[in-house]
């Protein structure tokens, strides 16, 4: 889908001495400083009716003219898929996705997903970048995800998340019993032979995450864990990484393990359970536009919230 943008200004004189992409970017921060570059390049914007080399510095007092062409979800339609909205207001959502859901529509997932139910819910996201979309949960792995309503707050928003402005919490079941929590700082790239998945290397980007006990069991434990980094299955690498892989993960948990003496139930549930028991509950940040403090929590699915159940069940009968 195409939209046509028709934006003038006249350059402040305090701007004077500014690139002309950094000046655009004060003049229209709705829009990010790549697409703006982009435009640039192409011939889009007119500077006093002229084209302008991007590095070219502004004096003040030009008239500025941008038509172009926006391309907003090219293949993405609405569909109507139930969303559970924690937080809104015409800067943004936060939305309490799921397991088993998508983020983005991709070869293996052309439509079902976090960005086709977000258009349904909003056709306004259609002009936003990704429907609004700044970071991504894996399939599997449910909770908190904050989405921009607008161009400029979806602009602010990915800066605050490249400068780890956002505080994100996670919670998760792990197999084995920690004796206290930690942090682990280890770099996580992709593997060298299953390109597929991720691995801490050598090579990799720079990761640390952070955990703390909320609760031990016979042979497991739940866990809260905090991001400073936020590198592709970050927290599943690194728990694996330090042996103590999340319940139910296909891809890092290893083989089962089943706690000795442990009871039916406990086996059946642990045998049977669907996916990575991981889940995004806590989101922090300074509200891009008003400046306030804004804190939204998810609730355990009920996934997690029956293993816990079972594990505590099983603790109690064998003591």
């Amino acid at each position: 889908m195409e939209k046509n943008i028709h934006l003038t200004a006249v350059v402040p004189k305090e701007l004077a001495g500014k690139r002309l992409d950094q000046a655009l970017a004060r003049l229209f921060s709705e829009h990010s400083r790549s697409r703006l570059q982009e435009w640039i390049r192409s011939g889009d914007v007119r500077v006093d009716n002229c084209t302008m080399d991007q590095r070219k510095r502004v004096r003040g007092g030009e008239h500025i003219e941008i038509k172009a062409v926006f391309t907003v979800q090219e293949d993405a339609l609405p569909e109507d898929i139930p969303l559970d909205v924690i937080h809104e207001d015409p800067s943004l959502l936060m939305v309490n996705k799921p397991p088993g859901l998508v983020v983005h529509p991709g070869a293996g997932n052309p439509a079902r997903t976090l960005l086709n139910a977000l258009l349904h819910y909003d056709n306004a996201l259609d002009r936003v970048p990704r429907a609004g979309i700044i970071h991504r949960l894996d399939k599997n792995t449910s909770g908190l995800m904050v989405v921009a309503r607008t161009p400029e707050c979806h602009t602010r928003l990915v800066e605050m998340m490249q400068a780890r402005e956002i505080e994100r919490q996670y919670q998760a079941i792990v197999t084995g019993v920690m004796t206290a929590g930690g942090t682990i700082d280890a770099p996580v790239g992709r593997h060298p032979l299953k390109r597929t998945r991720m691995a801490v290397v050598d090579h990799g980007k720079p990761a640390i995450t952070h955990y703390r006990v909320i609760k031990r069991f016979a042979a497991h434990t739940h866990i809260r864990i905090h991001l400073e980094t936020g590198r592709t299955h970050q927290i599943r690498v690194h728990m694996a990484y330090i042996r103590y892989p999340i319940v139910g993960d296909p891809v890092y948990g290893g083989r089962l393990r089943l706690p000795k003496n442990a009871g039916k139930e406990l086996i059946s549930t642990l045998k049977n359970f669907p996916r990575q028991a991981l889940h995004a509950s806590d989101i922090s940040l300074l509200h891009p536009v008003t400046g306030e403090q804004l804190q939204c929590q998810a609730p355990l699915p009920e996934d997690m919230q029956h293993l816990l159940q079972i594990l505590e069940k099983d603790d109690d009968a064998g003591r």
